[in-house]
């Protein structure tokens, strides 16, 4: 027994922005020793309540995890697995038992030692209760052994490739036995931060931990402070009301801050932007409707006019820092009498759809351009712009009452869990199952060709349009540092972060 002991968008009133620059105007001056023990970073979709084993997105990982909750490895800036609450670890001959030898002296939150049984807990609390659709990645253990307080060993049934990196994501957080029991308010965890307040719609606020187990983190106190666009986000920074805009969400507004001012920090991230189109009923069930709009949509024009040119054209669901990474871009070209042909050949000329479109700057700034390549060969974008993340999630990504959507998969390598035949995409799996079990288990160049062709498949099937890659355009006052150029994991991880 132990001892007791993580978006909507919300836009800030006039009024209280202009209250919160003044109490911060003290805050700015960089000799200022208070300043020096905060920081508030700007986001923009917020986490709906503060549990990610029931609830799907990016904001609430983006916001705990490697903060509050931290997993037995993680994931570096190059995407490499690196040691946290596991010292070290060794992996049997067979590839099937990993056991992880963790870090002493690590305590929750509320007090309580970390223990081996934490993580047992943990991982099969995953595959018994979780309702986040990422719980499939640990579907592959099959048994978890604690030999002693500190020593777990994890077998999986089959050799895998791919399990090791998917424990560096949310499912390999660890909770407290007794920490569970009100997730979607309260979060317990072994990271340096704990969170002091959450205000649904506005922010959070993390502290930073006295008796955390690794490097005390250099700024004391953090907020993640919720806007509902890149404006307000950008003159909350010009007044010193926020220290950092965590990714610009306007990135023609990036010019105006090309002063000694601030920093301008571009980078490369997991999130794939992409333009889904619902495979499983409605006009885009048919493959040759799918593939005129692959040929109608001009993917540079996109990534110019949406999105000011930052960013990078992909052609799959694989960033490049992936190791099975391939430039798909060419599979499809932009052809618009191609699909003038194509949308008469499936017969739905001049036919309407619902283009359900989050209210997230990005993709309303997609749709825009897209709706209008669409209608110049013959198909009619009924738009309805959805709050995000509870309209969108509630009617497109679960009930799956939609034709077409965009949205921003950001979390890394979940190819196989968005095209799994029943995520919201709907895409029949049936021809890229057995390659995935055979690349899983088999050897490092059988895992990089197999998921290459798992990847090439799903594009020309026409599952879906790979619009761009979302980049990591971070604004920064010129003071603060340790803010990373890449963002390839869940996590967006403050505790690098300091003043100069």
């Amino acid at each position: 027994m132990k001892t007791p002991s993580m978006g909507t968008w919300v836009a800030a009133a006039a009024a209280s922005s202009l209250l919160l620059a003044g109490c911060s105007a003290g805050a700015s001056d960089p000799g200022d020793e208070a300043k020096k023990d905060s920081m508030t970073i700007a986001f923009t979709a917020e986490p709906a309540n503060l549990d990610f084993t029931t609830t799907s997105g990016i904001a609430i990982p983006e916001a705990l995890m490697e903060n509050v909750y931290e997993s037995l490895v993680r994931v570096d800036g190059e995407g490499e697995i690196q040691p946290a609450l596991a010292e070290d670890w060794d992996v049997s001959e067979d590839r099937k038992t990993y056991t992880f030898h963790l870090q002493e002296g690590v305590k929750f939150s509320n007090g309580a030692d970390l223990t081996s049984e934490d993580v047992k807990f943990s991982y099969e609390r995953v595959q018994d209760e979780w309702k986040n659709a990422l719980k499939s990645k640990m579907d592959i253990v099959d048994s978890i052994e604690t030999p002693d307080d500190l020593t777990v060993e994890i077998s999986l049934k089959k050799p895998s490739n791919t399990w090791l990196f998917n424990l560096t994501s949310l499912v390999g957080a660890v909770f407290d036995t007794e920490g569970t029991e009100d997730l979607a308010n309260k979060a317990i965890g072994t990271g340096p931060f704990s969170i002091e307040e959450f205000t649904r719609g506005q922010s959070i606020d993390f502290v930073a931990r006295d008796d955390y187990w690794g490097e005390t983190p250099a700024v004391k106190n953090v907020t993640f402070k919720y806007f509902q666009d890149a404006v307000s986000a950008s003159n909350a920074l010009k007044s010193g009301e926020i220290d950092v805009v965590s990714n610009l969400q306007a990135p023609e507004l990036a010019g105006e801050f090309q002063s000694s001012d601030y920093q301008i920090i571009s980078g490369t991230t997991n999130g794939e932007v992409v333009l889904s189109m619902n495979n499983a009923e409605g006009i885009f069930e048919d493959k040759t409707a799918r593939a005129a709009v692959m040929h109608a949509i001009d993917r540079k024009a996109v990534l110019d006019t949406a999105w000011a040119g930052y960013g990078e054209l992909i052609g799959s669901m694989v960033p490049p820092t992936d190791p099975y990474y391939e430039d798909l871009t060419g599979v499809w070209d932009y052809d618009p009498q191609k699909a003038k042909d194509l949308v008469r050949e499936a017969g739905i000329d001049g036919e309407e759809f619902a283009f359900t479109v989050p209210n997230l700057p990005y993709a309303k700034a997609i749709s825009e351009i897209v709706s209008a390549q669409l209608k110049e060969v013959g198909l009619k974008a009924n738009i309805e712009t959805q709050e995000f993340p509870a309209v969108w999630l509630d009617k497109t990504f679960t009930k799956h009452n939609f034709d077409m959507s965009v949205i921003n998969h950001a979390e890394p390598r979940d190819i196989l869990t968005v095209f799994s035949n029943d995520y919201y995409i709907g895409y029949d799996d049936s021809s890229i199952k057995k390659i995935a079990e055979k690349a899983d288990t088999g050897t490092e160049e059988e895992y990089i060709s197999g998921m290459k062709e798992i990847a090439r498949t799903i594009t020309e099937d026409a599952a879906a349009d790979f619009l761009f890659l979302f980049p990591n355009l971070v604004i920064a006052k010129s003071d603060v540092a340790g803010v990373p150029a890449n963002r390839v994991s869940d996590a967006f991880r403050i505790a690098d972060l300091s003043w100069n």
